[in-house]
């Protein structure tokens, strides 16, 4: 397992680099913000980081929707019904080391029934 290729966002000097990118591309906009004229059409669109502030409110105001809209729309875990194999069998998930779920039947047969 030491050979494992290693992706960008593996190591953590590469992920606070972007973090950085990140925070100096928000302070950019916001330093724009004061610098850049606007061609508004109400008068509360000149408020300094007016734009920023109605994007937050906007983003809270749909996630307090949305967890309003949860207890209605939410179905129970076992909705669809049990999870049962074609020959009723129960089928277990079981969790392996490198972190994927694999079905495991009990019956100890072949899955005669996949197309392909």
């Amino acid at each position: 397992m030491d050979n494992e290729k290693q992706y960008f966002f593996d190591k953590p000097k590469n992920i606070q680099f972007i973090l950085y990118l990140l925070y100096a591309c928000c302070g950019v906009l916001v330093v724009l913000d004061f610098v850049i004229h606007r061609h508004v059409y109400h008068s509360w669109e000149n408020l300094p980081i007016f734009y920023p502030i109605y994007g937050f409110v906007g983003c809270v105001i749909l996630v307090l929707i949305a967890s309003w809209m949860r207890t209605f729309l939410m179905r129970p875990e076992d909705y669809y019904g049990p999870v049962e194999a074609p020959d009723n069998s129960k089928i277990e998930i079981i969790d392996v080391s490198d972190g994927h779920a694999k079905e495991a039947n009990n019956n100890n047969e072949g899955d005669r029934n996949v197309d392909a």
